[in-house]
């Protein structure tokens, strides 16, 4: 997104843009209760029965200038959207409550923040209950390394009680403050590019996706590309669902228009022509088809693809996210794997908890190119699944001395793949046949084990190897079937080879990776 933004952005015509606010925290710290606050305070007094209408994203105006705030579920849509290449938010307002204190969600949201190199500042939420305690919630973010101003640290932390709208004017003073820092500017007079945040269809208007502008100027009657939809912009509306005619960079808006509803976190862009467009969207599904496989902006990396990059000397860190099953198997990992590397390389763990790993934890490495590393536990079937869409790798040790001595070999550029091969069948041919379209098959019995379609196969002639291959086709009569067990008949076909000769063995087996 950044290139595009670059390649498109004209260096002398930049202006300042308000910033993109993200709010995180743990569940029930207040982070609706803090956006409606936030929201209802900006609202004016004809409106202040309710807000008309929520698009995942809004603009407050503090004295003259404007915040947008990113209404998102959590620190995993976060993230998610980070993993598609999205770098959207410029601060993350972090609420805490002053009477609960620091959360596991909390940390997670805290790691996942600075896994973006977003700055953090910090909501001390509900300070009016009487259990509040705001110096111990002081020491606790000290604990995970956000030390505030009042210790001594570069964090703000600002007091606030959401429920009673106390200290929400302070919290958008220093988004300002800490925002005003970054000099954030864009150029309005260029082609809009931007991110899209919320998909949805409404029975009235039909498709309707909310929009962040990020450069250039998007107004109704553009021509816009996401992804693989275009469309015109027949209407765009603001987040209190009055219609606008133009967003400028930084700001939100609900666009009516597309033929299809956007996947989140996807990126937009607008063309002078529906051909053009249509030339775009024509081009991207040529490359998607000749891929076969549709290729995330940003694509996970496996142990081994990092071992590469390090000999390269392309990469400088090693990324882990860590989960172990107790405390006390966690701090030992920690401190040895901290003590790897060396100044130019080093094993940077982005985080790290007690328990199974969670599709947070896969997410958070598809987003940073990390490893998930796994000590006496496993991921829940919805990490796996994810684990497996993502491309992510994720490894399991039992032994803090395995797991460290993996990990140093990365880091040197050491580290080889280890497979082991398991051998799942084997089958005799007792008859060949020749199949139109398919060629020469192999009519065998399966004389051990089992034989299945997804398995790789080699063919044994007297004791020697002659073939090693894939299955193209395994059939029990006419029906196509995934395995067959010993003691059963079956038709084999396989990729590129047909020569086939009765008494012929296949061998099917399958290869692991096992530790280094």
């Amino acid at each position: 997104l950044r290139e595009r933004i670059c390649e498109i952005t004209d260096m002398s015509n930049l202006s300042p843009r308000p910033p993109v606010v993200t709010v995180l925290g743990h569940v029930d710290h207040g982070k609706t209760t803090l956006l409606d606050a936030i929201r209802q305070t900006n609202v004016v007094d004809t409106e202040a029965g309710g807000i008309t209408q929520r698009i995942g994203a809004y603009q407050v105006e503090v004295d003259g200038r404007k915040i947008t705030f990113l209404d998102t579920p959590g620190h995993e849509a976060f993230t998610a959207m980070r993993a598609r290449g999205a770098q959207v938010t410029d601060l993350a307002v972090l609420v805490v409550a002053a009477d609960d204190g620091v959360m596991p969600q909390t940390r997670e949201a805290i790691d996942h923040a600075r896994a973006a190199k977003v700055p953090i500042l910090v909501a001390m939420n509900k300070i009016d209950k009487p259990n509040a305690n705001p110096e111990l919630l002081k020491q606790q973010l000290a604990d995970v390394g956000l030390v505030v101003e009042d210790w001594g640290g570069d964090v703000i932390c600002v007091p606030i009680s959401a429920k009673f709208r106390r200290g929400i004017g302070d919290l958008l003073e220093n988004i300002l403050l800490v925002t005003e820092v970054a000099e954030l500017r864009a150029n309005p007079n260029c082609p809009a590019v931007g991110t899209v945040v919320e998909g949805k269809v409404d029975r009235n208007k039909g498709v309707i996706a909310t929009v962040l502008v990020q450069n250039g100027t998007l107004r109704v009657g553009d021509m816009i590309v996401i992804d693989t939809i275009y469309g015109r912009v027949r209407a765009m509306f603001d987040d209190k669902g009055q219609p606008i005619k133009e967003a400028t960079p930084a700001t939100p808006a609900a666009v009516l228009g597309l033929s299809e509803v956007p996947p989140v976190g996807e990126v937009f862009e607008v063309f002078e022509s529906e051909r053009e467009a249509r030339a775009k969207v024509e081009e991207r599904l040529a490359a998607r088809q000749a891929t076969t496989t549709q290729t995330a902006p940003v694509k996970a990396l496996t142990l081994d693809d990092i071992v590469s990059q390090i000999k390269a000397g392309k990469v400088k860190e090693l990324n882990l996210v860590l989960k172990a099953d107790v405390q006390g198997s966690l701090e030992p990992i920690i401190k040895s794997l901290e003590q790897l590397g060396n100044e130019d390389l080093r094993v940077h763990i982005l985080h790290y908890g007690i328990g199974q790993i969670s599709e947070s934890d896969v997410m958070l490495a598809a987003a940073s190119q990390a490893i998930v590393i796994g000590f006496a536990v496993d991921p829940d079937n919805a990490a796996r699944r994810l684990a497996e869409q993502q491309g992510v790798d994720v490894r399991r040790y039992d032994v803090i001395y395995t797991l460290i001595e993996e990990m140093d070999l990365a880091l040197r550029g050491l580290l080889e793949p280890v497979y082991k091969e398991t051998v799942l069948g084997r089958a005799e041919v007792r008859a060949v046949f020749r199949i139109p379209k398919l060629g020469r098959v192999a009519g065998c019995y399966v004389t051990e084990g089992t034989i299945s379609r997804d398995a790789r196969v080699r063919v044994l002639r007297a004791g020697q190897k002659i073939f090693e291959g894939v299955v193209h086709s395994l059939k029990r009569f006419t029906e196509d079937v995934k395995e067959v067990q010993a003691g059963f008949e079956c038709g084999v076909g396989l990729d590129n080879f047909g020569d086939f000769q009765e008494k012929d063995v296949l061998e099917f087996y399958k290869k692991e990776r096992v530790t280094a």
